[in-house]
């Protein structure tokens, strides 16, 4: 009986962590309350937050004005959809970053010539969120408006489900 606890145990512990390390994602709505529109400041909207992994950015615009796409640099720079690697369409758009890489995403209307276009950089993972104060000073950056909580990766997340189903493990005889 004090086995079968005890793995259970374990496997609770295991699917807790992976639970936890998968409802740590974020949602960013680009522009925030003003959305995807002509006249937002993206870039200063971008330096206000912090992407990892496994994040969402989520783009909320009237469809038939607007669209999405994402381009390499070369196509952000020059307001251009050529060579396109996604394009979105339905007013609200969720795309997945899930690689620690920077993504450039513009407007293929002729609104990235009017500043609809927004780059953001994904940080990987860790297992402690980021310092809260970094030695740059930056005045126009307000670090306590910044969320930097995050779970851990789901392989951390089954490293220490492994770790402590041993640790029980070695209570039974």
């Amino acid at each position: 009986m004090f086995t079968s606890l005890s793995a259970t145990a374990g496997l609770l512990s295991v699917l807790l962590l992976l639970f936890i390390a998968s409802v740590s994602a974020t949602d960013h709505i680009v522009g925030a309350k003003k959305g995807w529109n002509p006249g937002v400041n993206y870039t200063l909207w971008a330096n206000n937050h912090i992407f990892f992994v496994n994040d969402f950015i989520s783009f909320r615009y009237q469809k038939t004005q607007y669209n999405v796409f994402e381009v390499n640099q070369t196509g952000y720079d020059n307001c251009t959809t050529e060579g396109a690697i996604g394009n979105w369409s339905s007013g609200k758009d969720f795309i997945l970053l899930d690689k620690a890489r920077r993504y450039y995403f513009i407007c293929g209307n002729g609104q990235c010539f009017n500043g609809m276009k927004v780059s953001v950089l994904v940080h990987p993972l860790a297992l402690a969120p980021p310092p809260l104060h970094s030695n740059h000073s930056n005045s126009n950056k307000s670090n306590a408006s910044l969320s930097l909580k995050k779970g851990p990766s789901l392989p951390a997340a089954f490293v220490a489900g492994v770790v402590m189903m041993g640790f029980l493990g070695s209570f039974i005889v």
